[in-house]
């Protein structure tokens, strides 16, 4: 039986959350082509350097099978356009799951876990950005209780739409 631990990423693991992230994305380089090098490289860029976010993974017997980043709320962005984005909220960011790894819960108790350390740092809401294509992850979010925020949504090119949602977490003190 495999077990499965969520666990913060450490310096040993950088090759294996680069690995997972880009086996876990690449299946969009076939759905928009046009952008797949463009959004590689900032996939590159962002593990690369997460600034303060915080590095998750899900490991499977000594093995990665899934990572997500967790930024706090504070963190700056540049989004396409070049633009500068301070965060009020905690964000999720490049949640990845092997496709071997898929349909078992891993992304689930990656983005339970991002749920809970965000309730623990007292924010009110978390949030994440994903596209129409990302049709899986988009199901798992809103079972997990993220609703649509349009006030999040991000343009970067016309008819592309980053699409904003939100989790309103209940904290201790509610």
């Amino acid at each position: 039986m495999n077990t499965l631990r969520i666990r913060d990423a450490g310096p040993d693991d950088r090759a294996a959350v680069i690995e997972v992230t880009l086996a876990a994305y690449e299946q969009y380089a076939v759905v928009v082509p046009a952008h797949w090098e463009s959004y590689r490289q900032n996939i590159l860029a962002t593990l690369g350097f997460p600034g303060q976010g915080t590095q998750i993974v899900a490991d499977e017997d000594g093995r990665l099978v899934g990572a997500v980043l967790l930024y706090p709320a504070g963190s700056e962005f540049t989004v396409p356009g070049g633009r500068t984005v301070t965060l009020r909220e905690p964000e999720v960011r490049l949640l990845a799951v092997v496709p071997a790894a898929r349909g078992r819960g891993v992304g689930v108790e990656l983005m339970r876990e991002c749920m809970r350390r965000a309730r623990d740092s007292r924010a009110a809401t978390l949030t994440l950005h994903t596209l129409d294509m990302m049709q899986a992850a988009m199901r798992m979010y809103e079972r997990l209780g993220f609703q649509r925020a349009p006030a999040l949504d991000i343009q970067p090119a016309p008819g592309v739409t980053i699409k904003g949602y939100r989790l309103v977490l209940e904290t201790a003190a509610s």
